[in-house]
């Protein structure tokens, strides 16, 4: 269970604060989405998340266990926006075995396998497969890192309507053994998984409820951070002490 605790983030440089007293809590196996315009801080969020910027204020638990930021680097993997710039590797398995040099050709296949890619040559050229399969591939690496929270900047931007619906299905899939936290500008398709559903506007965010902002979708209306029914409120159980996840 993630636990976020009025965390803030003011970089000196910045005359205001990026994020604002952000409360939010995540069960495993749900998937939460964060929807938000340019520059609402939710990109921020996601880098604190996975220990790639130093929060200025609150805390941030898995169970009961508070985290620092190595800690957060082995909690969670983040897949950036449009990550197929980010491959530097000339097959999909030198892609995988980036920081894992020990890695067999089975657990390869076997992550593969888990998002959809199972049937491509291992001596495949990232560069060469759909924007589609890139996305894919991206997981792919986190997932080889074996997290506990899969962490996604606006996975679907730049796809078309098809590879957008194949995502989603992916994703709808992976939420059955991990945690997932997606930050978007566009939830269209991604709203019919959430679980629990966040908007966010100038680093203050708002718990709403997944089918409300359905419906304003549906009425063509702008989203608006609506707060959720008291009764849809998710009350989480004690959580159990645990050690903090750690690098075997």
């Amino acid at each position: 269970m993630l636990y976020i605790k009025d965390l803030s983030y003011h970089p000196a440089a910045t005359p205001m604060a990026i994020l604002k007293s952000i409360d939010l809590e995540l069960a495993p196996q749900e998937l939460g989405l964060i929807i938000g315009p340019s520059g609402s801080g939710k990109s921020t969020l996601l880098e604190i998340l996975a220990g790639l910027a130093r929060r200025t204020s609150g805390s941030i638990h898995w169970r009961s266990q508070a985290l620092n930021m190595e800690q957060l680097q082995q909690l969670g993997g983040l897949v950036f926006q449009f990550p197929e710039r980010h491959f530097c590797c000339g097959s999909l398995a030198d892609e995988l075995r980036l920081g894992h040099p020990d890695l067999t050709k089975e657990r390869m296949m076997e992550i593969l396998e888990a998002v959809g890619l199972s049937h491509l040559p291992l001596t495949t050229a990232p560069q060469s497969i759909s924007g589609g399969q890139q996305r894919r591939l991206s997981l792919a690496v986190q997932l080889i890192r074996q997290p506990y929270l899969l962490l996604l900047d606006e996975p679907t931007a730049g796809l078309d309507w098809s590879m957008r619906q194949q995502l989603v299905a992916l994703l709808a899939q992976l939420k059955q053994q991990w945690s997932l936290l997606i930050v978007t500008h566009d939830a269209n398709e991604l709203l019919a998984i959430a679980d629990r559903c966040w908007t966010i506007d100038h680093g203050e965010i708002t718990a709403v409820d997944p089918a409300a902002i359905r419906r304003q979708l549906a009425a063509g209306l702008p989203i608006t951070g609506l707060p959720i029914d008291n009764d849809s409120d998710f009350t989480p159980a004690q959580p159990k002490l645990e050690p903090s996840p750690s690098a075997a």
